[in-house]
C-alpha cells in the first residue's frame, strides 16, 4: 500500500465539552479530530507499507522490529480498536481478516504475560466486541489458554514469562502490575465464552497480591510468585503497580464484583494517607516503605500520569485536578514528559520521552467529566508538541532527549492504541465512545457497559 500523507489543517477551535458537567460554550470544529484521524491513517499506511504484519514500525529507518524471535503481530491487534472508533472500517477489516486468516499463536516463544495480555488479548477481546466475529472470540480464547499455565505457581501469582508453546514458565520475580493485572480481560473472556475460569485464575492473583498488604494497608513492589514474599518493600502508585490499581476499580465499573470494589476503597484509602503529597505546582504520589509509610524518594516515571484518570473515573475530582496540574506543569517546563523526574529536586533523572500517552488520557477525561477549556487545551497542546516533536517523515518517534529533542528510531504500538484514540476523542464533536457508557482497558481498548448484563455477570464470571 503506497503511504498516504495529508497536510496539516491549521484551524483550531475550542470544544465546548458537550457532555461534560459544567460545560464551557463555545464554537467547536471537527477540523482538529480530522486532522488526528489524518495522522493516524499516515502513521497506519507506513506501517501497511513498511512492517505489516510484524509486531512494530521504525519510522525513521522505514522498517520493522519483533519483540520476540517470531512475529506476534501485535501492531494490528492494538491498533484496530482506534482505526475503528475513527471510522477508518477498511483498515480495521483488514486486520479483523488477517486475525481470522492468519494468526497463530502456537509458536515456541516466551513471552511477558504482563505485555501480551493488555495489548494482544485486550485488542482481540475488542475485535470481537466491536465485529461479533465468532472465529475472533476462538482466537482469543486460544492465546488465553497459552497464557494460563503462568499462573501455576505455588502462590497462584503469574510467572514473568510463558511459553505460548509448551506452558514452559520462567521469572520468578514480578512487581504488582505484572502480578495482578489481568482481571478486567479475563473477565471480559470468562464473560463471553461463559467459563470462569478465565476470571477466577486472574481474581486469585489480584487478591493474594492484596493478602500481602503491610499492615497500613500498602503493598511493595516486587514479589516472588513461588514463596510469595516481597523483594522490594517500595510502595507507589505509578509504574510498577499502576494497572493493578486501575483495573480494580475499572473491573468494579464493568462487572460490579463486590470483593473487588473492597480492595479498591481498602487500597486507595492508604494511598492517599501515605503517598498524597501536595506541593505548590500539584500533587505528587511518589514513593514510600510499605510498612512504615515514611517517603523513600520523590521520583516519578511519565507512566504515573494515569492516576488523575483514574482518580476521576472514582469521583474524586479535586485530587485528580491537583494531581494533573502536577503533569502539566512537568509538560510545560520541558515540552515533553520525560521518563523519570525528581519532584523535590526538580531534576531530570532520565531524559527518554516514550511516546506515552497517560498525561493524554488525565486531561481528556477532565475535560470529558468537566467540560471546562482548560483541560481541552492541555490536550490540544499536546497533540501540538507531540507533532513538534516526535513527527517524522512518515510516522512518530520516540525522543531520546527531551532536553534536546533529538529522536529515537522507534514507535511502541500504544501511540495508536493510546495517543491518538485520546486525541481523537478529545477533539471530535460526536465522539463515537465515552467514558459513561464504555470501560477502556489500560491499552485504551473499550468496551460497552451494556454488554455485560448484570443478570449474567455473575454466573459467567463466577462470583456472587
Amino acid at each position: 500500500m503506497k503511504m498516504i500523507i495529508f497536510p496539516f489543517l491549521a484551524t483550531l477551535f475550542l470544544s465546548s465539552g458537550h457532555f461534560g458537567k459544567n460545560v464551557t460554550t463555545g464554537k467547536f470544529s471537527d477540523t482538529l479530530a480530522e486532522d488526528v484521524k489524518n495522522e493516524t491513517l499516515r502513521t497506519w499506511s507506513t506501517y501497511t507499507e513498511y512492517a505489516w504484519p510484524h509486531d512494530g514500525l521504525l519510522p525513521i529507518s522505514k522498517t520493522y522490529h519483533d519483540w520476540y524471535s517470531q512475529s506476534l503481530n501485535m501492531s494490528p491487534i492494538d491498533a484496530y480498536s482506534t482505526l475503528k472508533v475513527m471510522g477508518l472500517d477498511n483498515e480495521a477489516n483488514r486486520i479483523e481478516n488477517f486475525v481470522i486468516d492468519s494468526l497463530n499463536f502456537n509458536k515456541d516463544i516466551f513471552v511477558k504475560l504482563f505485555e501480551v495480555d493488555i495489548r494482544i488479548l485486550g485488542g482481540l477481546l475488542n475485535i470481537y466486541e466491536m465485529s461479533g466475529n465468532e472465529k475472533v472470540l476462538k482466537k482469543a480464547q486460544d492465546f488465553a489458554d497459552r497464557l494460563l499455565p503462568a499462573f501455576n505457581s505455588p502462590t497462584g501469582l503469574p510467572y514473568f514469562y510463558v511459553n505460548l508453546k509448551t506452558g514452559a514458565t520462567k521469572g520468578n520475580i514480578v512487581n504488582v502490575a505484572e502480578a495482578g493485572s489481568y482481571i478486567f480481560e479475563f473477565g471480559i473472556l470468562s464473560y463471553y465464552t461463559k467459563n470462569p475460569k478465565y476470571y477466577q485464575t486472574a481474581k486469585k492473583a489480584t487478591k493474594e497480591i492484596f493478602s500481602r498488604r503491610s499492615t497500613i494497608d500498602l503493598l511493595g513492589r516486587d514479589i516472588d510468585v513461588v514463596t510469595g514474599k516481597w523483594t522490594y518493600t517500595q510502595s507507589m502508585v505509578g509504574a510498577y503497580a499502576d494497572s493493578y490499581f486501575e483495573y480494580l476499580y475499572k473491573t468494579w465499573l464493568l462487572f460490579k464484583d463486590p470483593e473487588i470494589k473492597k480492595i479498591w476503597d481498602v487500597s486507595i484509602k492508604a494511598i492517599q494517607k501515605h503517598i498524597a503529597e501536595p506541593r505548590k505546582n500539584g500533587l505528587w504520589y511518589g514513593k514510600v516503605d510499605m510498612n512504615t509509610g515514611e517517603k523513600v524518594n520523590s521520583e516519578v516515571m511519565l507512566w504515573d500520569a494515569y492516576f488523575p484518570a483514574l482518580l476521576v473515573l472514582s469521583g474524586d475530582m479535586e485530587r485528580a485536578k491537583k494531581a494533573d496540574d502536577a503533569w502539566d506543569f512537568l509538560w510545560n517546563k520541558y515540552g515533553l514528559i520525560h521518563m523519570v523526574y525528581d519532584y523535590t529536586k526538580d531534576t531530570v533523572i532520565n531524559p527518554f520521552y516514550q511516546l506515552n500517552p497517560e498525561a493524554i488520557e488525565s486531561a481528556y477525561y477532565l475535560w470529558h467529566y468537566t467540560g471546562d477549556s482548560l483541560y481541552y487545551n492541555r490536550v490540544k497542546k499536546y497533540y501540538t508538541d507531540t507533532k513538534k516533536y516526535c513527527r517524522t517523515e512518515v510516522a512518530y518517534s520516540h525522543v531520546e532527549n527531551v532536553l534536546t529533542m533529538k529522536k529515537k528510531d522507534e514507535m511502541e504500538t500504544f501511540f495508536i492504541a493510546e495517543n491518538m484514540k485520546y486525541f481523537y476523542l478529545t477533539f471530535s464533536k460526536n465522539p463515537p465512545v465515552n467514558p459513561e457508557e464504555y470501560v477502556f482497558n489500560t491499552e485504551a481498548h473499550p468496551f460497552k457497559k451494556s454488554n455485560f448484563k448484570a443478570t449474567e455477570v455473575n454466573k459467567r464470571l463466577g462470583f456472587k
